[in-house]
């Protein structure tokens, strides 16, 4: 089984991945649902990490990534335990890479600023992690903070799962931010890859994705998806 294939799963069991009739934040209807909220454990967030570090594993490998990222930027609030796992993982893998996020608010004490953990230098290659991209806003207010913070790089942002859903035009969220400012983004997995990967399947002795709900994801894919 494939790391995207067990990372499925992995949502599936975790709660985190749910079929059923749910209402997205844009008003759409909705047969599947992504909260990534419902990771909650210790294991869940250390084997998430590990998910994340192959992903970005591959895309060096492939030649998509480059071989010298500096750090693993994670956007306060979801992204910080996401980076901070996957920088563990990736250590566990032989490759050390530093790790921040930033505070909501600008500390006024201390050592001040809104940068925790690794402090970025011009010239510093930062990957960002995030959770699931619905209209690409957290990433909209994360690059001022970067730009702010110094003359870095962002070769590519990493998430957990590509709905690839359009937004209010042609274009999904990923695509406009690859328009908007040339930043690829690489998923775990797509939700074509849920589709096919769960079709019929068992999980922990119940068929997740049946007939219907098949049906009711292509149909919902054919309205709001861009293949």
């Amino acid at each position: 089984m494939s790391y995207k294939s067990e990372f499925i799963t992995f949502m599936a069991q975790s709660g985190v991945l749910t079929f059923g009739d749910f209402t997205t934040k844009s008003g759409r209807k909705t047969p599947y649902f992504i909260n990534t909220g419902n990771y909650k454990t210790g294991g869940q967030i250390s084997r998430l990490g590990e998910f994340y570090a192959a992903c970005i594993e591959e895309h060096i490998k492939s030649g998509e990534l480059p071989e010298d990222i500096t750090a693993l930027f994670g956007p306060a609030y979801k992204g910080i335990p996401l980076a901070v796992s996957a920088a563990a993982a990736l250590y566990k893998g032989g490759r050390d890479l530093n790790y921040c996020f930033n505070r909501k608010e600008v500390k006024d004490h201390g050592e001040g600023g809104s940068m925790v953990g690794y402090k970025p230098k011009d010239g510093d290659k930062l990957l960002i992690i995030e959770d699931v991209i619905t209209a690409g806003t957290a990433v909209r207010e994360t690059l001022p903070v970067l730009q702010a913070a110094a003359k870095v790089e962002v070769p590519g942002l990493i998430i957990s799962v590509d709905r690839m859903e359009r937004g209010q035009g042609e274009l999904t969220a990923i695509q406009e931010i690859k328009r908007d400012f040339g930043i690829t983004t690489f998923p775990i997995v797509t939700v074509v890859d849920i589709l096919e990967t769960l079709s019929g399947k068992e999980v922990d002795g119940r068929v997740l994705i049946d007939a219907d709900i098949r049906r009711r994801m292509e149909q919902y894919m054919a309205d709001y998806c861009v293949k």
